[in-house]
């Protein structure tokens, strides 16, 4: 009969495995699609076997989908208006930031997701009711935000569009980031200016203008 800690050392190696596993396969979907991906290459990449990696997954396709979920649980999570907030200045700062923090710390996931969107989003048609949904309901407070005047009036589901646009480039395009401003990742100074000088941008173009 198996010990509570002997019960305790299978579980954690267990998922550490998983975390290797789940690891192994960001790297590869990111890189190469889920069309281009192999369960042999994320093996490689695990440190494992073939036969071993599918003693804890079921296949490619489940893995895929999962990191998919992942992802948008994360982004449902954290990449959302705060509710704690009301003014406008307060609202999307901290969006942006959260978005940009999630594209700095973990380009190679949200990839997964643009490579699954320019792939077709085959594996997003359960998603997209929600984030339509998600959206309209930014949608919504921006146009309070316009009907008190606290900024100007302007097509709310294309602003929102254009943050993303502009949050996501520093995760689908690290590698050209990485060239053309410079290798930040440990410094916090360089990432705070990038932070603040996208959020001045944004803020920027959705102030109101001298005497209106």
């Amino acid at each position: 009969m198996m010990n509570n800690e002997s019960g305790g050392k299978i579980r954690l190696a267990r998922e550490r495995t998983l975390e290797n596993i789940h690891a192994a396969a960001i790297a590869e979907f990111s890189e190469k699609g889920f069309q281009g991906a192999t369960t042999q290459a994320i093996a490689r990449r695990a440190g494992l076997k073939k036969a071993q990696l599918h003693y804890y997954i079921a296949g490619k396709e489940e893995l895929y989908e999962e990191l998919l979920q992942k992802v948008l649980k994360v982004w449902g999570d954290i990449i959302q208006f705060d509710p704690t907030l009301s003014e406008p200045d307060a609202v999307l700062s901290r969006y942006i930031r959260n978005k940009l923090n999630f594209s700095f710390d973990q380009p190679e996931l949200s990839r997964i997701f643009t490579s699954e969107v320019l792939g077709g989003g085959h594996y997003l048609h359960k998603y997209w009711p929600q984030a339509t949904a998600n959206i309209t309901g930014k949608e919504n407070l921006i146009q309070g935000w316009i009907a008190q005047q606290k900024i100007r009036p302007l097509d709310a589901r294309l602003f929102i569009m254009h943050i993303w646009a502009v949050t996501q480039y520093y995760a689908d395009f690290a590698v050209q980031v990485k060239h053309m401003y410079g290798d930040f990742e440990g410094d916090n100074a360089a990432r705070e200016h990038i932070i603040a000088e996208v959020t001045t941008l944004i803020l920027n173009g959705c102030k109101k203008g001298e005497g209106a």
